[in-house]
């Protein structure tokens, strides 16, 4: 292990999640002391909880943290069990400080000097020179509140809590939300046996081929992110004409808004994984959006009335930091920071956020961008604080 000068607090890391212990390495690379809080009992938590088909939508070698690369055998598009291995083997290679177990609830300014004090579980009140927020996009289940919920008598669960499709075997299953979540779950009950399965869809989402002929959707992503959003749009459209077939008939037309427009407002497109061929086959049935219920029964926008089985919101998350640091006036209208990577806000210099943006161009391979960045403001931070 490195020994680190005990006369300088360590910077403090919330969370062992993939922004997290990239954060703690790159850190840790520059000669800063990086201690990582990790609410659970192990590193990774949040990717052992998603659902078993999961994979990343974002090739291996472009998925990498600082410092490790992702291991070949793992293939191109890597499985979440294998993303928990990496996660694991990632924090024992770099022999990262990580104490388990430790949940931060608020963080605040230290009463002398510019640090941070940190309240956590079991009475711990800990002084960082510097903290890395890194608590996950997907933190806090977001259901909507739709009048008459109460009264459903189905079996109702968030995507965060849904596994795979063998509890629902034979059963009428609506999904509500077409995001990348919502339809994968939703081609995963439909190969899975569930005996019929809709998706409710309130704005029709662009899908994109996650690879045609061998190139990845993400390397797209990638050279877009720069170029003017009109210009992409026109590109995206005619690219969408070519490789996706138009399934208006089917309740998914084409969307009138450009894909990049969509994406700056934070809708990223969806990656086929068989969305696609689920629905022109009739295997997944789209229908509109879910208004409420009524009698035990799903009411469409449309004035459908539905009596599934199971409903499973895919109605996504919420970053949760309002309690940690919303006091501080770092947090925009939506709950996310007002600055994330090196930047940190203002108004609270030596606070950093990592992993709350959903990027086009793959979370993994920003956050470790980030990581690297982050530690590099911290670094000069310090020497500039240490007089050199």
């Amino acid at each position: 292990m490195v020994a680190f000068p005990p006369t300088v607090s360590p910077v403090y890391v919330i969370g062992a999640g993939p922004g997290g212990l990239a954060a703690a390495h790159a850190l840790r690379a520059r000669g800063v002391r990086a201690v990582v809080l990790e609410k659970s009992d192990e590193v990774g938590a949040s990717w052992r909880g998603h659902y078993d088909r999961l994979r990343l939508h974002t090739t291996r070698r472009l998925s990498a943290l600082p410092g490790l690369p992702m291991p070949r055998r793992f293939g191109r598009w890597v499985a979440r069990d294998d993303v928990v291995r990496y996660l694991e083997k990632y924090a024992e290679h770099h022999e990262l400080e990580i104490v388990t177990g430790v949940e931060v609830s608020r963080v605040e300014r230290a009463a002398e000097g510019d640090g941070w004090l940190l309240h956590a579980s079991g009475g711990r009140e800990l002084t960082g020179s510097a903290v890395v927020v890194a608590t996950g996009f997907n933190h806090t289940p977001r259901i909507p509140g739709w009048p008459g919920m109460d009264g459903y008598d189905g079996h109702f669960l968030h995507a965060g809590a849904y596994r795979n499709a063998e509890p629902f075997a034979g059963q009428d299953v609506l999904v509500v939300g077409a995001g990348n979540t919502g339809a994968e779950i939703a081609v995963d009950l439909a190969e899975g046996g569930a005996a019929r399965v809709r998706l409710a869809v309130r704005t029709v989402p662009h899908i994109v081929r996650r690879s045609v002929a061998g190139w990845a959707a993400q390397y797209n992503a990638i050279l877009i992110r720069r170029l003017p959003v009109p210009l992409v749009d026109r590109a995206a459209r005619a690219m969408a004409r070519a490789s996706v077939p138009d399934l208006a008939a089917q309740g998914l037309p084409r969307p009138d808004s450009g894909l990049l427009s969509r994406a700056r407002q934070g809708a990223i497109p969806v990656l086929d994984v068989g969305l696609l061929d689920a629905v022109r086959e009739g295997r997944v049935e789209v229908v509109a959006a879910v208004d409420g219920f009524e009698d035990g029964k799903a009411v469409l926008t449309d004035g459908t009335l539905l009596s599934p089985d199971a409903v499973i919101a895919a109605t996504g998350y919420a970053r949760g930091l309002e309690s940690l640091v919303g006091h501080l006036d770092v947090l925009d209208g939506h709950g996310l920071p007002v600055a994330h990577g090196p930047r940190a806000p203002k108004n609270a210099p030596g606070l950093y956020f990592t992993g709350y943006t959903n990027p086009i161009s793959g979370m993994f391979r920003e956050m470790a961008i980030d990581a690297e960045r982050i530690a590099k403001a911290v670094a000069r931070r310090q020497r500039a604080a240490q007089g050199r």
